[in-house]
């Protein structure tokens, strides 16, 4: 074997397969086309709260959150006219040196040591790969083209190329996280459905550092604006804080002329006098497909390469990064000895339905979006233009802030059909975008709390199962059963549980997934547990 685990693509679900992979031992080869450090096209601008749990895990959340965006850069969301016209709301969310300590904002009350960030993926991506680089067992192939994969009982070949010629890679495991187009995806027949079309997009990214001083200097700047006039609405996003910005304009439909330059003019709310360069340009489609499975045998997928919709908020990434470090986990249990390859049957039973739903979340948010019901006086100087700012700045805030401060995106999926969860016949609560309801129930994220000593609890969670304990709660037995099948395990007991935590004993995996709570099951209960959770 030339590696444990072959990844075709480096972008950040790639990357991150592979950092979430070294650290658990796991040898990794990463084929990618494109050179070491090459700029990333300039797409997703968020990287979630969940996410950033698990970049706290792997040692880089510090990194990234120092990245991007100046230190004191608002993080809002603003809904104006245009960008230099008239406010009409806003959602505070704290620049990134506040995040730790604000509490002005929807999502600075959340239970999470490790709150959201919004930095371009410009400035992430090279983060990743660099520490990608530098882990032990990664090797990156950048130059280097993928043609081709077969398997047997045993392992997985892959012809790729680069300057040299053409060469055969073997594996035990294969992930195919190239993208939207994957080969890898095609290669497999797995196929892709939905709605191939919901909008489309023009996407341009430009450099203008005389915009800020067009804007009113006693408002905030923003990292993400909605611009809502008669002749168009887009969106902005700040790039860097200081001249680099990406404008999307949205189209009604696929023949709809638009002139670029004035479509940006009408969102920036400047005249033909005012100077900007574009850097680039991507015009794209918005749609909503999912793959009709994720796996085939040893060849996997994850990201874009399973399943497209509405970049809303960047939960197109961070879903990818959720699918990848869901099979990583897996992947290494088995790789690791201590489970069954049985499972990694879990992948695919516990990510699809999530996707699906999460991917209908983003296209019903889309289509909302889609009919924003202009009142003709927005723009008007005049009381009623006032009146209709006020009502329409209320509402989309409304509209917007369930998709910008996503705590059921976040935390409130679960997963209902695992075959390596014990479920108790509990029903979990309902999953939504913007509500989450904590909860203990098997299949949901075990819901966080600080420790006395100040620590988090995921701080403390080990690389295969913790169990959460009330002091004095006999768990001899629990973890004994897991040491004799050499499952890592670790144990968090303190005095006094949240109220979700409602019964003595609870058993989470590192992935903060709740797979079983009860009282101190006996021996022969605990070897039956136990053989379930690790997929024999």
């Amino acid at each position: 074997m030339d590696a444990d685990v072959l990844i075709v693509g480096a972008g950040p679900v790639g990357l991150v397969a592979a950092l979430d992979l070294s650290s658990r031992g796991v040898s990794v080869i990463v084929v990618e086309e494109r050179e070491f450090l090459e700029p990333p096209n300039v797409k997703c601008n968020h990287v979630a709260s969940r996410t950033m749990e698990s970049f706290r895990r792997l040692g880089i959340a510090a990194e990234v959150r120092a990245a991007g965006l100046p230190r004191d850069y608002p993080q809002d969301v603003a809904f104006r006219t245009s960008l230099t016209g008239r406010e009409l709301s806003r959602i505070p969310i704290p620049a990134s040196g506040e995040r730790y300590t604000s509490r002005v904002g929807p999502d600075t009350s959340w239970a999470t040591p490790e709150p959201p960030h919004r930095i371009n993926q410009t400035f992430l991506e090279p983060i990743l790969a660099r520490n990608a680089a530098a882990a032990p067992g990664v090797n990156l192939l950048n130059r280097t083209r993928f043609h081709s994969v077969n398997q047997d009982e045993s392992s997985v070949s892959a012809v790729v190329s680069d300057g040299s010629g053409e060469r055969t890679l073997r594996a035990r495991y294969f992930i195919g996280a190239d993208g939207g187009r994957s080969a890898v995806r095609k290669q497999i027949g797995a196929k892709l459905s939905g709605d191939p079309v919901l909008q489309h997009v023009q996407s341009t990214c430009i450099r203008a550092p005389k915009l800020y001083s067009l804007m009113s200097a006693d408002e905030p700047r923003a990292w993400g604006y909605y611009t809502f006039n008669s002749r168009r609405v887009g969106h902005v996003y700040a790039i860097d804080g200081t001249e680099t910005f990406l404008v999307h304009t949205y189209l009604a439909s696929e023949d709809e002329a638009v002139d670029r330059d004035e479509a940006i003019r009408a969102i920036l709310g400047v005249d033909e006098s005012f100077e900007y360069e574009v850097l680039s340009k991507e015009d794209w489609v918005a749609r909503r497909l999912l793959a009709d499975r994720f796996r085939d045998r040893r060849v996997f997928l994850a990201g874009d390469a399973s399943h497209l919709w509405v970049p809303f908020a960047g939960f197109g990434m961070n879903a990818g990064i959720a699918d990848v470090l869901n099979l990583t986990w897996l992947l290494g249990a088995h790789l690791a000895g201590w489970a069954e390859e049985g499972i990694l049957a879990a992948y695919e039973a516990e990510r699809r339905p999530i996707t699906e739903q999460v991917s209908h979340f983003a296209m019903n948010h889309q289509r909302k979006l889609a009919r924003p019901g202009l009142p003709a006086e927005l723009e008007d100087d005049t009381p009623a233009g006032a009146v209709a700012r006020a009502s329409f700045g209320a509402a989309v805030r409304e509209l917007n802030e369930p998709q910008f401060a996503a705590a059921g995106l976040n935390y409130g999926y679960a997963y209902h059909d695992s075959p390596i969860i014990s479920y108790d016949g509990e029903e979990a609560p309902g999953y939504t975008m913007g509500s989450y309801t904590p909860s203990t129930v098997p299949g949901c994220r075990a819901p966080h709390f600080t420790l006395a000593d100040g620590s988090s609890l995921y701080d403390h969670f080990s690389p295969g199962y913790t169990v959460i304990a009330r002091q004095g709660v006999d768990i001899s037995v629990l973890t004994g059963e897991a040491a004799r099948r050499g499952i890592p395990i670790a144990a968090v007991e303190v005095d006094t549980l949240p109220d979700e935590y409602v019964c003595p004993l609870t058993v989470v995996r590192q992935d903060q997934t709740v797979v079983w709570r009860g009282a101190p099951p006996d021996r022969a209960a605990a070897a039956e547990l136990w053989e379930k959770l690790r997929g024999a």
